[in-house]
Parts: C-alpha cells; sequence; structure tokens
C-alpha cells in the first residue's frame, strides 16, 4: 500500500513537473516580453532620455575642460570643476551684457527681413505657377489668406460701426491662446536649458561613480570589457565635442568677417547662426545657407552673389579641411551613413533626433566596432 501511495505521489510530482524543454522556451518568451516592454517605454520617453543625453554630453564637455586643466594646474577634480563653471559662467554672463543688445536688435531686423523675403520669392514662384500655401500675415497678426465668405458670414447684429460682442469674446481668447503657448514654450526651453545643466553638473562632478554604478549591472566576467568600452565611448564624446566647438567657432568667424566685408546687413547675427546649426552636420548647414541667401536678397544681386560666395568658401573650408582634421581620429562616418541616419532619428524623434544623430551614432560605431568586430568576429576595428 505505502508503495503504491509513493508510486502515485512520484507520478503526480512528475505530471506538476514542466518538461526539460519547456523552461527556455518560457525564459525567452518572459525576456521577449520585456524586451518589448522596454522599447514602448523607450518610445514613449525619448524626449526624456534625449534631454538626459543631451546633459550627458553637456556633462563630457565639463569634465574634458577639467581634465585639459589638470595639465596646467595639479589641482584637485571637484576645484577644477569649480573653476571651469565659474569661468563659464563669467563669459556667458560678460558676452550677454555686451553683445545681447546688438545681438537682439540684429536678430529682430533679421526676423523681420527673412519674413519680407520669404514673400517675395513666395510671390516670384507663384507668378510661375509654384503655389506655396502659406497664409500672409497682417501686421496685427490677423490671416489675410483666411476664406473672404467666411469672413463675411457672421455680420454684426448691430452695424459695422459697433463691434461684436462674441467677436470681441474669441479675439480675446485666441490672443490669450496664443500668449499661453508662448509663456509655457518659454518655459519649457528654460526648464530643458536647467535639466540639462543640472544634469552635466552632478554627473561631471563624479563621473567615475556614475560609470562604476553602470558597470554593477554587468555579469562580472564581462565587466573588465565592458569598462574599456564604457571609456572608449567617453574619450570619442570628448574628442568629437571638442572637435566640433572648434569647427562651430571657426565657422562663426568667418561668416561673420566675409559677410561683412560683402556688406550684409545683420552679419553677427547670421554668422552665429551658422556656427550653431554646424552642431548638426549637413541638414544644420543647408539651413544656415538658406537664411544666409534670403537675408542677402534684401541687398540686391550683388549682396546676394557675394553671400552665396562667402557661404560656398566657408562650407568648403569646413567639409576640406576643418572637419578631416579635426574630427578624423575621433569619429569617422561616411557623409551619406550621417545622412540617413539623420533622417532615421529625425523621423522617429523629430528635433531632438536630428540634432544629437551624430553623437548617438559616434556611440552606436564605438559598440559596433568593440563588441561586434573585435569580439564577436575578432577582427580588428578600423581606426
Amino acid at each position: 500500500m505505502q508503495g503504491h501511495a509513493s508510486a502515485g505521489q512520484e507520478r503526480r510530482g512528475d505530471g506538476e513537473r514542466p518538461p526539460t524543454g519547456a523552461r527556455p522556451l518560457l525564459l525567452a518568451g518572459i525576456g521577449v516580453v520585456c524586451f518589448v516592454v522596454l522599447l514602448a517605454l523607450v518610445w514613449h520617453a525619448a524626449d526624456t532620455l534625449l534631454l538626459i543625453f543631451a546633459g550627458l554630453l553637456f556633462a563630457v564637455f565639463l569634465e574634458g575642460l577639467a581634465h585639459y586643466l589638470g595639465r596646467l594646474l595639479p589641482l584637485g577634480h571637484g576645484i577644477r570643476l569649480g573653476l571651469v563653471t565659474v569661468v563659464l559662467a563669467g563669459l556667458f554672463l560678460g558676452l550677454l551684457g555686451l553683445g545681447g543688445a546688438t545681438l537682439s536688435q540684429q536678430a529682430g531686423s533679421l526676423g523681420r527681413t527673412l519674413q519680407q523675403q520669404a514673400g517675395e520669392v513666395r510671390d516670384w514662384l507663384k507668378q510661375r505657377g509654384v503655389d506655396l500655401p502659406l497664409p500672409q500675415l497682417h501686421q496685427d497678426g490677423s490671416d489675410q489668406g483666411a476664406d473672404p465668405q467666411k469672413k463675411a458670414s457672421s455680420p454684426s447684429p448691430l452695424g459695422s460701426e459697433l463691434p461684436n460682442p462674441g467677436s470681441l469674446l474669441s479675439d480675446a481668447g485666441s490672443m490669450l491662446g496664443r500668449a499661453s503657448t508662448i509663456v509655457f514654450g518659454i518655459f519649457g526651453a528654460i526648464g530643458n536649458i536647467f535639466v540639462v545643466i543640472a544634469l552635466g553638473l552632478f554627473l561631471a562632478a563624479d563621473p567615475r561613480a556614475y560609470r562604476d554604478g553602470m558597470l554593477r549591472f554587468v555579469p562580472g566576467r564581462h565587466r573588465p570589457r565592458a569598462a574599456e568600452v564604457a571609456d572608449d565611448i567617453g574619450r570619442t564624446l570628448r574628442h568629437w565635442l571638442f572637435g566640433q566647438l572648434v569647427i562651430m567657432a571657426a565657422i562663426f568667424v568667418c561668416v561673420w568677417l566675409g559677410l561683412w566685408l560683402v556688406g550684409i546687413d545683420g552679419a553677427l547675427i547670421l554668422g552665429l547662426q551658422a556656427g550653431l546649426l554646424c552642431f548638426i552636420p549637413m541638414i544644420g548647414t543647408l539651413v544656415a545657407g538658406v537664411v544666409i541667401v534670403l537675408a542677402a536678397l534684401a541687398s540686391g544681386l550683388k549682396g546676394v552673389l557675394g553671400a552665396i560666395a562667402v557661404y560656398l568658401v566657408v562650407q568648403a573650408l569646413e567639409s576640406y579641411v576643418l572637419t578631416p582634421f579635426v574630427q578624423k581620429q575621433a569619429i569617422d562616418i561616411p557623409p551619406a551613413t550621417i545622412f540617413a541616419g539623420q533622417i532615421l532619428l529625425g523621423v522617429l524623434f523629430g528635433l531632438w533626433g536630428i540634432a544629437l544623430a551624430l553623437p548617438l551614432m559616434a556611440i552606436i560605431k564605438v559598440l559596433l566596432d568593440r563588441l561586434y568586430i573585435e569580439d564577436t568576429l575578432g577582427e580588428p576595428a578600423e581606426g
């Protein structure tokens, strides 16, 4: 009896156990579900993750300045980082105080010039059969291209001398809506800048602690290789970022001086926007060129030809001298790959994806070189 009972218990126990091949299949299913959930979270939090990545780039910038300062001053990392932060804040406030009014004035004048010249270009294209559906706005902000029948369909019941109270309320609501949109946009931009600066300062204060904390999630046997890859990513980002800053400064000075010599109004703000947009290769330089040409239309044919000549010379200097010399050792990605990556990341993540496409592609290149080409294929990575 006891033997039959024990045999029955063993059969029930064996029946409760999953088959031998079911456990790997179950683990694989759980892994796939977790991966899909992680992708969904990354997709919905893409803007926040890219904002954090921008803070990481700012931390690389601060840490790099502190690192290079350490070659001149044998001080602690915290003291060097504090000196760098104070100097950068002083430079920013000094430039803002000295040239802020000039930049603001030129920016306003440039905005009016671009709006006027864009309207003239649109009218010129319309005369030749190319009609761009862009509304013309009065100085008070009303839409001139709106349907006049819609405007005439609701006349004032008291005649044209007295305003319609409903119209006044709707106009006030629309004005408040536009004002609230502008205010929230300004606060959003300030908040993003604050997040980037705060993250950069916190990460640059003790970068090794954050690096070692991330490595604790890697299995022990792979931890030394992961540390090498992490250090390689940091060096690549540092070299690329400082090289890009050198190129941006050179583009700013060259465009500013070239347009000033040609006689284009707002040369300072045009050079500044060209230097800033140079951070986004290819797409940014194209946008900067369009802005320069539109601004030069107000100076006549001679000004347009001079501005185009300045733009082409500066772009040749950047493409064939500055970028190959400065960025060759930091990141070597073919232009077609960069352009395709910008388009893909721009479609997926919008403006953030376009702006941060190149450093993201630099990280992906390091991972592919170290983890796939060297470790998986056993071949030496180029460069």
